[in-house]
């Protein structure tokens, strides 16, 4: 069964019409997200150093250390996998993958990941799940350097 053109003509708009207020509403959701992750990240910068807000503005990540032990950890940009144990030498020893549980932006979780090492790093790492040292960060950055 053919469509006459003026049938085809009115699926074709209500198809675009589908389309417009599909695009629409992810521009509006991504434009919600960005403002959520800029508050995010402005919570961060103002719980860091100004070290640690250095080294973050020019590489997407920062060192902390824990509480504990006085081992030196860096936390890279991103939510899971990003949180890396180094040696005296500044060499990656493992990975350590732990958040807190929810749907937060990065820089919620950076924090989150900053205060359990500086304040409970025993019990943070009870609860984290060791990966390899050699898997690359989450932020596409060397964690090592």
């Amino acid at each position: 069964m053919r469509l006459r053109p003026h049938e085809a003509l009115m699926a074709f708009r209500r198809a675009a019409g589908a389309f417009y207020a599909t695009a629409a509403a992810i521009l509006e959701r991504w434009r919600a997200y960005e403002k959520i992750e800029a508050r995010g990240m402005t919570l961060l910068s103002r719980w860091l150093s100004p070290e640690q807000r250095s080294e973050f503005e020019r590489y997407k990540r920062f060192d902390v250390i824990g509480n504990e032990s006085g081992k030196r950890y860096r936390i890279c940009y991103g939510t899971a996998t990003n949180v890396y144990e180094l040696d005296d030498k500044g060499h990656v020893v493992i990975g350590w993958c732990f958040r807190p549980i929810g749907s937060l932006v990065a820089g919620d979780v950076m924090l989150a990941q900053k205060i359990a090492l500086e304040v409970d790093e025993r019990g943070t790492l009870m609860v984290a799940k060791p990966f390899p040292g050699s898997m690359p960060p989450r932020a596409g950055l060397l964690p090592t350097g």
